[in-house]
C-alpha cells in the first residue's frame, strides 16, 4: 500500500513538473512574443506608446497567458472578437483589428496539438487588439495636434488596459469596452445616429431631378417635376411625417415646404423653405458621407477629457452655437444657448482647443491685436490721422496694461505712425458705445489671444454661417452670459451687469471659480429630441482628419503601427 501511494505521488509530482514546464515555457514565448509585436511596431524610429504597454502589461502578470487555459480558450475570447468585429458601431473601422486573422490563431490555439508558441501568439494578438481598441475609444486614433494645432487636452492614458486581465477572468470585456468610451450624452446620441444612418445608407433613392434652368429656386405652390422624390427622400430622412400622402401633382405643397424647412434646419441652410441649388445639394450628398461625418464627429469627441462636475461653456463652430451648462453630468440640457460668431474662414480661424473662463470685464478696452494693427488700422491712419478719434481709439505704450490709466494720445503724426510700426506703441479702443467688445469680455488666457465677446454688429447674427470676425467668439446675448458665469455671486443681478456693460468704466470681475471653455469642431451633431444635424465643413477640417486617419492607416500595414496622441461670414449661405 505504502509503495503505491509512493507511486502516486511520484506521478503527481511528475504532473505538477510538467504542468511547471508547460506553463514556463508559454510565459517564455509570450515574454518573446509580446516582444517582437512592440518591435515590430516602431514606424519611423519612434516607439509605440501602446506596444510599450503591451510589454509591461505582460510582465506585471509574470507573462501569464489571460486568455486560455490549460483547458482551452475562455469564455470572453468569443465576447472579443465579436466586439472587435463590431468595432463600426462605434464609429470605427473593424479591419484596424484584423479580426480574421486573430480568429484563425485562436483557432490554433484551441486545438488539441497547441503549442506554447500558438497560445502565446493568439494571447498576445488578442491583447494587442484589445489594447488599441480601448485605446481607440479613450484616446482616439490618430495625434489631434496633426489635425488642431492648438489642442491641448490629458497627456497619455498609463490607465488603458488596466483591469484587462480581471475583465478577461470575470468574462466581462464588453462592459469595460463600453466603459472605455466618453460618458457625453452628445456621444452616445451621435452614436444611435450613426446605427440609424448606416441603415438609411442602404436604400436607394432616385435623384432628384435638377432645377429647371430658368428657375433658380421653387417657392411654395410653385411646379417641380420632382415632387414625388421629394416627398420620399424626405420622409426617409424624417423631416416629413409619415402620414403626408405621396402628392398627386408636382405642385410644391406646403407640407413640403414644412419639411425642407426642417431639412434646412438641420443642415445649416436658411430656413426660408425655398428650394434652391444649395438646400438640393445637400438633400443629394450620399448618406454614406453622413455616416462619415458621424464617425469623424465621435473621434473628435474621444479627444476631450474627463471634465469635473461643474458648469462648462461649449461652442461648435460649424454650428455657430454656444451652450452653457449648470453640469457636466447627464441630463444635458443646457440653462442656456445662443448663436455666435466665429473667425475667418481661411484668414482668420477661431482654433479649436479648451481654456478656463478666470474673470469677466465690464466695459472693457478693446486692445488691437497686432494682426488687425497692421492690415486695417494703420493704412487707415495713414490715409486719415482722425480715424482715432471717429472711433474712440488711443495710443498707449506698448508695455503698459490692457486696460486702465495708462498714458494716452490721439496724436497721429509721423513718429506716432513709426513708433507703431516698430512695436513702441500700440492702439486700444476706449470703453463705450462704438467700442467693438459691446460692454462685455469673457476672459480665459490662452497662447492665440481668444476670448468671448459682444459686439455692436447684432445684424451679422441672422444669416445662417457665421464666420465674420478677427478670430475671437462673438456672443448674441452678452448680459445672459455674464449673468450665467456670475449666478454664484448673487450680488451682479441683471440690472447691475447692464449697468456695468453701459457705463464706460472698466470694471474687471473675478469668477470664484473656473469654468471650462471647451471650443470644438464637429460637423454632425444630435439634440436631445434626437435629431441629427449635419453641417458645414467651414474650415476644411473633416478633410483635414480624413487625412490624417488615412495616412495612419497607410502606415499601418496589416495593424496600426503608429505612436497615439493625446491632448486637452459677411456671407449668409445661398439657398
Amino acid at each position: 500500500m505504502r509503495r503505491a501511494l509512493r507511486a502516486l505521488a511520484a506521478i503527481a509530482a511528475m504532473a505538477v513538473a510538467v504542468a511547471a514546464q508547460a506553463a514556463d515555457a508559454t510565459a517564455d514565448a509570450i515574454a518573446r512574443e509580446a516582444g517582437r509585436v512592440a518591435g515590430a511596431d516602431r514606424p519611423a524610429g519612434l516607439a509605440s506608446a501602446r506596444r510599450q504597454r503591451l510589454i509591461e502589461w505582460y510582465a506585471a502578470g509574470a507573462n501569464a497567458p489571460a486568455w486560455f487555459t490549460a483547458q482551452g480558450a475562455s469564455p470572453a475570447v468569443a465576447a472579443a472578437l465579436a466586439e472587435l468585429g463590431a468595432a463600426d458601431a462605434r464609429g470605427l473601422d473593424p479591419a484596424d483589428y484584423d479580426v480574421p486573422r486573430l480568429a484563425g490563431e485562436v483557432a490554433a490555439a484551441g486545438a488539441p496539438d497547441r503549442t506554447a508558441q500558438a497560445i502565446a501568439r493568439a494571447d498576445v494578438a488578442l491583447t494587442a487588439a484589445m489594447l488599441d481598441l480601448l485605446g481607440d475609444l479613450r484616446e482616439g486614433r490618430t495625434q489631434p495636434r496633426s489635425v488642431e494645432p492648438h489642442w491641448r487636452g490629458r497627456g497619455a492614458e498609463p490607465t488603458v488596459g488596466a483591469g484587462l486581465r480581471e475583465a478577461v477572468a470575470a468574462d466581462r470585456v464588453a462592459a469595460m469596452i463600453d466603459a472605455a468610451e466618453p460618458s457625453f450624452p452628445l456621444y452616445g446620441r451621435l452614436k444611435r445616429a450613426l446605427a440609424r444612418y448606416r441603415t438609411l445608407a442602404q436604400q436607394t433613392l432616385p435623384p432628384l431631378p435638377a432645377l429647371p434652368p430658368r428657375h433658380p429656386k421653387i417657392g411654395p405652390g410653385e411646379p417641380y417635376e420632382g415632387v414625388a422624390a421629394l416627398h420620399d427622400r424626405l420622409a426617409l430622412l424624417g423631416d416629413l411625417p409619415g402620414d403626408v400622402a405621396r402628392p398627386a401633382d408636382d405642385r410644391y405643397s406646403e407640407a413640403l415646404v414644412a419639411a425642407v424647412r426642417r431639412f434646412q434646419e438641420r443642415h445649416g441652410l436658411l430656413a426660408d423653405g425655398v428650394l434652391g441649388r444649395e438646400t438640393l445639394a445637400q438633400l443629394d450628398v450620399p448618406l454614406q458621407r453622413r455616416v462619415d461625418q458621424i464617425a469623424l464627429s465621435l473621434e473628435r469627441l474621444r479627444w476631450l477629457p474627463d471634465f469635473p462636475p461643474g458648469p462648462l461653456i461649449a461652442v461648435n463652430i460649424p454650428s455657430f452655437r454656444l451652450w452653457a451648462f449648470t453640469e457636466t453630468r447627464p441630463p444635458d440640457r443646457p440653462a442656456l444657448a445662443m448663436p455666435v460668431i466665429v473667425g475667418r474662414a481661411l484668414r482668420t480661424e477661431t482654433p479649436v482647443f479648451i481654456g478656463d473662463l478666470l474673470r469677466v470685464e465690464f466695459s472693457p478696452y478693446w486692445n488691437v491685436p497686432p494682426s488687425i494693427l497692421r492690415n486695417e488700422v494703420l493704412p487707415r491712419l495713414r490715409r486719415d490721422p482722425s480715424y482715432l478719434d471717429r472711433e474712440a481709439m488711443e495710443l498707449v505704450a506698448a508695455g503698459s496694461g490692457g486696460s486702465g490709466a495708462a498714458a494716452a494720445s490721439t496724436t497721429v503724426d509721423a513718429a506716432a505712425l513709426a513708433a507703431l510700426e516698430s512695436g513702441a506703441l500700440r492702439v486700444r479702443q476706449r470703453p463705450g458705445a462704438r467700442n467693438a467688445l459691446a460692454g462685455v469680455k469673457f476672459v480665459l488666457p490662452n497662447t492665440m489671444d481668444i476670448y468671448l465677446h459682444g459686439t455692436p454688429g447684432a445684424a451679422l447674427f441672422g444669416p445662417a454661417r457665421r464666420d465674420f470676425s478677427h478670430g475671437c467668439i462673438r456672443v448674441a446675448d452678452p448680459a445672459a452670459l455674464a449673468g450665467f458665469v456670475l449666478r454664484d455671486q448673487p450680488e451682479w443681478t441683471a440690472q447691475r451687469i447692464q449697468t456695468a456693460m453701459a457705463s464706460g468704466r472698466s470694471t474687471t470681475v473675478k469668477l470664484r471659480a473656473a469654468i471650462p471653455v471647451v471650443v470644438f469642431y464637429t460637423t454632425a451633431m444630435v439634440g436631445a429630441d434626437d435629431r441629427a444635424l449635419f453641417l458645414p465643413d467651414v474650415y476644411g477640417h473633416d478633410r483635414k482628419l480624413e487625412a490624417a486617419l488615412r495616412t495612419a492607416r497607410a502606415g499601418a500595414g496589416p495593424r496600426r503601427r503608429r505612436r497615439r496622441g493625446h491632448q486637452r461670414l459677411a456671407r449668409p449661405v445661398s439657398r
